[in-house]
């Protein structure tokens, strides 16, 4: 096997073993990254020498015999949303396209503190707001797997990156399944964690009450390894939670027994509109469970067909809101030529978002506008709410949920591009757990018959990621790799 196919725990098994070292890992993802990114567009900046430069650092300290952290210098690429300090964080919008943030995210700044090293920044839709990333100013990534589908969205980049190998692991940020959705369309694994496990901060806010970073791998142990790092406590982030997690990772499917674990399958998920070649994948899973001994659950989620509305209510007016500092006299581009003050805001705002952006900060002004507030955002926030009641009642019955990840498998670029409650739609399955707040990740569990990835989502109750994790990696698939 060639290094882009080993996972990271086997890869990090060679550094310790001494059968590789972190400059020649490093040096070899860069060549694939140099080699397959005209193509793919995964990557919107690379950082070759730094990388290269602490790369050798390590070995220096590890050829001392000093501790090397849990991540033994593998490289890792984050989402371009995500800041990290000196280099281009552009959120795929011409608004911040000359932006460097002096500071680094938490989440960066534990991948460094375990011996991480930052290879680059991901392609994502503008601002984080798409399905598709196509809306990124410097255009779509593409799917590994058939160059002219989709990779999904908003975290396209990260999910293509890790399904190419071009790095072993990666960053997104998931608001209404940005993770899960683009993880299941290239065939990876990409888990969203509890709302408040990794800190926010250094993330660039689209819904603050609903974005999370989280990890992108090839296998369960991998995302468990990344989750490790970057969860915990930050006294920077008043969301992040002050409690002790457990230790993930040590996943095996070998030998599984879940003699006892009972299965939800919400019978809503199986209804119109669901494509059958994802219907049966996710059936699959379903008997896969069955078979290893769980108990299969029937469940109600009575107000989950709210869930699309209440999500781009919610998330558009906290966008309206955070988005408004991005107005040539803050922050971002600046208009060459304007009248006056409000002619400057409008000029540099109407210049440097593109469409899909206005679009959502319109809707969320709209909603939150004298008159509409109490019709529009507050009764979203008390859907979310029974949102969140339904799952806390289901978790009562259930250890997990098992369901599609997206009602189709990866659609052609620019498909959906004309329609955008088309494009939606396509996240009615993931966008629940954003606004109840629990963990979800997207498992590979098939593929169509023209060879795209099909994945199953599992979800779990607040906290309950160690055994999200174990119960994922009990029906993973082993990894398939796209002819690129």
């Amino acid at each position: 096997m060639q290094l882009h196919e080993l996972t990271s725990t086997q890869l990090m098994a060679g550094i310790r073993h001494q059968d590789l070292c972190s400059r020649d890992l490093v040096t070899y993802f860069l060549n694939r990254i140099e080699q397959l990114n005209p193509s793919l567009n995964a990557f919107l900046s690379v950082t070759g020498d730094s990388a290269i430069e602490q790369a050798e650092r390590i070995d220096a300290r590890r050829s001392r015999g000093e501790s090397i952290g849990m991540l033994q210098g593998l490289p890792i690429a984050v989402k371009d949303n995500i800041c990290v300090r000196g280099e281009l964080t552009t959120c795929g919008s011409q608004m911040l396209r000359n932006f460097r943030p002096p500071y680094d995210a938490h989440v960066v700044e534990r991948i460094r503190s375990e011996d991480g090293i930052i290879v680059g920044k991901l392609n994502m839709d503008e601002f984080a707001m798409g399905s598709t990333s196509e809306t990124s100013f410097a255009g779509p990534a593409r799917n590994p797997w058939n160059l002219n589908c989709t990779a999904g969205g908003s975290s396209g980049g990260s999910a293509v990156a890790v399904a190419a190998g071009m790095v072993p692991l990666a960053l997104g940020s998931d608001t209404g399944g940005s993770i899960r959705q683009p993880a299941g369309f290239c065939g990876v694994v990409g888990m969203k964690p509890t709302y408040g496990r990794v800190s926010r901060y250094g993330l660039v806010a689209y819904a603050s009450s609903l974005d999370q970073i989280g990890p992108f791998a090839r296998d369960v142990n991998g995302v468990a390894l990344l989750l490790n790092v970057i969860g915990g406590r930050d006294v920077r982030d008043s969301t992040s939670l002050d409690m002790e997690f457990p230790e993930l990772g040590g996943y095996s499917g070998e030998h599984a027994d879940l003699k006892g674990v009972r299965v939800g399958v919400v019978e809503e998920h199986f209804g119109a509109g669901l494509d059958p070649e994802v219907a049966a994948a996710v059936q699959g899973t379903v008997r896969r469970f069955e078979s290893l001994g769980a108990e299969i659950v029937p469940l109600h989620l009575p107000h989950s067909r709210y869930s699309i509305a209440a999500y781009y209510l919610i998330a558009c007016c906290e966008a309206s809101s955070n988005l408004a500092r991005y107005d040539g006299v803050h922050y971002g581009h600046r208009a060459d030529s304007f009248e006056n003050l409000v002619d400057l805001y409008c000029q540099s705002r109407g210049e440097a978002f593109g469409a899909e952006v206005k679009r959502r900060i319109m809707l969320g002004t709209f909603a939150l506008s004298a008159g509409y507030y109490d019709a529009y955002y507050l009764k979203a926030l008390k859907v979310r709410r029974r949102i969140r009641e339904d799952f806390d009642k289901a978790f009562a019955a259930v250890d997990v949920i098992v369901s599609p990840v997206a009602p189709t498998a990866a659609f052609r670029l620019g498909e959906m591009l004309s329609d955008p409650l088309a494009m939606y739609l396509s996240d009615i399955y993931t966008i629940s757990a954003n606004l109840a707040g629990i963990p979800g990740i997207a498992v590979p569990s098939g593929q169509t018959a023209s060879g795209l990835p099909i994945a199953s989502q599992l979800l779990a109750a607040p906290f309950e990621e160690k055994k999200l994790l174990r119960l994922a990696a009990a029906i993973e698939m082993p990894a398939t790799f796209p002819a690129v």
